[in-house]
């Protein structure tokens, strides 16, 4: 697995999707190696690579120009257009405006390398750009892993796809996240579990919920290239909302059990990995209503209008008067786990070799 440089420094649901995929696969006997974008690898001590995030072109490109060895992509495609054309403040906010989705992330890519807070991996994608590389990497690529039909549906048409695909849901660590039904629920306390960025919109989750009765629980890590956004936030924060630094897994089941109500107002997901974790522990659920999320969610999840504080608050309130919901429980228990996740990603990973 070959996977972004800033995987364990700058965490987020691609990291847990990488790590528990491998146990998972390891489980079944297969050798997993993970290794950063960046690091020496000798390609001929495996038959298959497989990559993450296709929104990081550069990363692949250098690998696949160094050897023949056959290779898939969990895709994991983000579109961050929405946030950067119409809500990102400053010079490059008022330039992303006018910009499409995919020249946007090369100039984003291209600045992070330009300020060394990045590595830019095949100079090829300077001259080659953000949407072109991609193309080159669908059509060579054996397999596609997107985490949803509907993600898969986006690669089509935004990159006329027609690569194989298996759908490779996320999912949760059923054995660490046990809910307790016997014990008490905080109808007043919302907890957001996600790195604090412009993308996530904690910012308009804060005016929603500021000098109201709930108590909100932003948990997270700053997003090291948005420190701006992250000192808005607190700037903003009323005495009822507390921030606390990004936590293992294993600390956050405590707040997944008390809390009532998980909110997670993005701009975009893919699936809300954080969601289906707050699910499994009996918390109802306020999810955005851009991207993926009604593949995993359905009518299980109370949908709000990012752009909108009052549209957030509305849901909370909503999903704060709600039972919990046990069918959305027992979907994810059934449906949603890292041992499933591993076997559709080993099938695949054998569709390939025997080809």
């Amino acid at each position: 697995m070959i996977v972004r440089s800033t995987l364990y420094t700058v965490q987020g649901g691609d990291t847990i999707q990488a790590l528990q995929t491998a146990r998972s696969l390891r489980t079944q006997g297969i050798k997993v190696d993970i290794k950063l974008t960046n690091e020496q690898i000798d390609y001929n001590s495996y038959h298959l690579l497989h990559f993450f995030n296709i929104t990081r072109p550069a990363d692949i490109l250098y690998h696949i120009k160094k050897t023949k060895i056959p290779f898939v992509v969990s895709t994991i495609l983000i579109n961050y257009s929405e946030y950067d054309k119409y809500h990102r403040k400053g010079i490059s906010g008022i330039l992303f405006r006018y910009l499409p989705a995919d020249t946007i992330e090369y100039l984003k890519a291209i600045s992070r390398w330009l300020l060394g807070r990045d590595r830019l991996m095949s100079f090829s994608y300077a001259w080659k750009g953000q949407k072109k590389s991609i193309h080159e990497i669908i059509k060579k690529a054996g397999l596609l892993l997107p985490n949803s039909r509907s993600e898969y549906i986006r690669l089509q048409e935004i990159y006329g796809c027609q690569t194989n695909h298996i759908v490779v849901p996320n999912a949760v660590d059923c054995n660490l996240f046990k809910f307790n039904k016997d014990a008490e629920k905080d109808p007043k306390l919302v907890i957001c579990i996600a790195r604090i960025e412009g993308i996530k919109n904690q910012l308009n989750l804060i005016r929603a919920l500021n000098d109201t009765s709930y108590h909100l629980l932003i948990i997270g890590a700053p997003a090291p290239n948005q420190p701006g956004y992250y000192q808005m936030c607190r700037n903003e924060a009323s005495r009822n909302v507390e921030f606390i630094e990004h936590i293992p897994q294993q600390e956050l089941v405590a707040y997944y059990q008390k809390a009532k109500v998980h909110v997670l107002p993005s701009w975009f997901e893919t699936t809300g990995l954080s969601s289906l974790e707050a699910a499994a522990m009996g918390c109802n659920i306020v999810i955005t209503d851009k991207g993926d999320t009604k593949e995993y969610f359905g009518n299980h999840a109370v949908y709000c209008s990012p752009s909108s504080p009052e549209s957030i608050y509305a849901a909370i309130e909503k999903a704060s008067s709600l039972p919990t919901d046990e069918i959305l429980r027992s979907k994810i228990a059934y449906s949603y786990t890292w041992n499933l996740a591993g076997q559709h990603t080993a099938a695949g990973y054998k569709k390939i070799i025997n080809n």
